[in-house]
């Protein structure tokens, strides 16, 4: 093969591998580590305080200056998957979005994840009296149930009543967020009223799994609900979760926070392969 041939054989061989090495990260993120190869506990971040404008959400090692996880854009109503994280104590700070790393966050707290637990870290409350809190996440429900849980995070609705699965969940005031309750495993309707007004959502409830229902103002007389799946059964750790509105990540979702480097041994790797490719077609 003459050097002219060999440099399109070779340029081609380094885009496909190149692509199957980019594509790594979308296989990893769709796939939750199981308990026994993740030594780790995962974090959700959600913005649940109406009034609020958009921030960006920023994760840090505690004590740390540098930034291991930036959420851009979060919006009212969103929540990111969960990401994977290393035991041990994180700060968690809201800045409004746009707003240089550099500016005093509007509102910032600690969280402490434990391995195997699960942590939804939300802003609750009105913009005046905004509060990030942690809430530790079930991962698991009896057989032939599921775990329910209900957040109400509407001020235009700060009562509603809550019903899943005809059971009743009590009348809740903004901000609250109720404890697990179980209720049978199947296609469940959840029904929220506020007054004479009431929004139904049926939602598929499988065995084992656990979901928070998130009640969110709306223009309506009757408020809406978002339903987060926590866990998806039995051995099956969390995937993720709503993710709209969030405008970027220094990590990306669903990956582990702490798995940069073997991506970048994979990419170094790689080059290795096309060198040495390269060089037997160069030899022929």
């Amino acid at each position: 093969m003459t050097p002219r041939q060999l440099r399109p054989t070779a340029a081609l061989l380094a885009a496909a591998l190149g692509s199957a090495i980019l594509a790594a990260p979308a296989a990893t993120a769709a796939s939750a580590p199981s308990p026994d190869a993740w030594n780790g506990g995962w974090l959700r971040l959600a913005h649940f305080s109406p009034g609020t404008p958009p921030v960006d959400v920023y994760l840090y090692p505690y004590g740390g200056a540098a930034a291991a996880l930036v959420l851009k854009h979060v919006a009212y109503g969103d929540a990111s998957p969960y990401e994977s994280v290393a035991t041990g104590e994180y700060t968690v700070a809201m800045r409004l979005a746009g707003a240089k790393s550099t500016v005093p966050p509007v509102i910032s707290s600690t969280v402490d994840v434990v391995r195997g637990r699960a942590y939804t870290v939300a802003g609750l409350g009105p913009t005046k009296a905004l509060q990030l809190q942690t809430l530790p996440d079930q991962l698991s429900a009896p057989s032939g149930e599921a775990g329910v849980r209900v957040i109400q995070a509407s001020l235009t609705q700060p009562s509603v009543s809550v019903n899943v699965a005809s059971r009743d969940q009590g009348d809740l005031r903004f901000p609250t967020s109720t404890p697990y309750r179980t209720v049978p495993a199947g296609s469940t309707t959840v029904r929220v009223a506020a007054g004479a007004a009431s929004t139904t959502k049926t939602v598929d409830l499988v065995g084992r799994s656990t979901h928070t229902l998130v009640v969110l103002s709306s223009t309506d007389a009757a408020p809406r609900v978002v339903d987060l799946i926590d866990s998806a059964g039995a051995a099956v750790q969390p995937k993720g979760g709503v993710a709209a509105g969030l405008g970027g990540a220094a990590a990306p979702a669903g990956r582990s926070l702490t798995d940069t480097a073997g991506w970048a041994a994979a990419l170094l790797a790689g080059t290795a392969v096309v060198l040495v490719a390269a060089r037997r077609l160069r030899r022929r």
